[in-house]
């Protein structure tokens, strides 16, 4: 018998053999993710709130960890529905006179790891009034919450001189409100509770939280 005949006679069979077997199931491969969106150096970001929009220029440029980490809660939605919860009032200087801070609140669900900290004496974004900058515990411990400025509050910089290294840090400041200080003064005008926080907060909690 012709070898050539009897391959070509098995092929058949071969191939229904090939068709009947099971297909091994390929393993599960998530797709990548997106590629990051090239940080500009000055972003303008509007948050609505319940009395009125408040639009920020985040500083890119300057504050490139602490901007981009601002548009990562944005851009998840995690902002979506947080609420000013603060209004400091200093005992000193001629109202308005402290800040405004809004965020997370501890939220674990939402929060993102606490990114690197960005001092003032680096990216010379100082604390002028109507400047957003992060709140936090320690340096490096900052996530979500935030604070604006109602003043020029220049003991938040960064101070190399300074022996206490939280005071060395000062905190990070990375944009400026360009639209709505009235609505900024009107977070901080609302009425405060009497008994709310803890510690230096208590008197600091606003009695109704204004939401985002």
């Amino acid at each position: 018998m012709n070898r050539r005949f009897v391959l070509a006679a098995a092929l058949p069979l071969l191939l229904a053999l090939t068709a009947a077997a099971p297909r091994k199931a390929l393993p599960h491969r998530a797709p990548p993710p997106p590629p990051e969106i090239p940080l500009a150096d000055s972003v303008r970001v509007t948050m609505t709130t319940e009395l009125g929009p408040i639009v920020l220029d985040l500083d890119g440029k300057h504050a490139p960890i602490t901007t981009a980490n601002f548009l990562r809660y944005v851009d998840l939605k995690r902002f979506d529905g947080i609420v000013f919860y603060r209004a400091m009032h200093l005992d000193w200087g001629t109202p308005p006179n402290g800040l405004v801070q809004a965020g997370l609140r501890g939220d674990v669900r939402k929060s993102l790891k606490p990114i690197a900290h960005e001092p003032t004496s680096q990216t010379g974004v100082l604390h002028k009034a109507g400047t957003i900058s992060m709140a936090r515990f320690a340096p490096g411990t900052a996530t979500a919450d935030f604070s604006i400025m109602l003043s020029d509050m220049p003991g938040l910089d960064a101070n190399p001189e300074a022996t206490d290294p939280d005071v060395q840090a000062g905190y990070a400041a990375f944009g400026q409100v360009v639209e709505g200080m009235d609505v900024v003064r009107r977070i901080w005008d609302a009425p405060l509770s009497p008994t709310a926080g803890e510690g230096g907060l208590k008197g600091q909690m606003l009695e109704k939280p204004v939401k985002v």
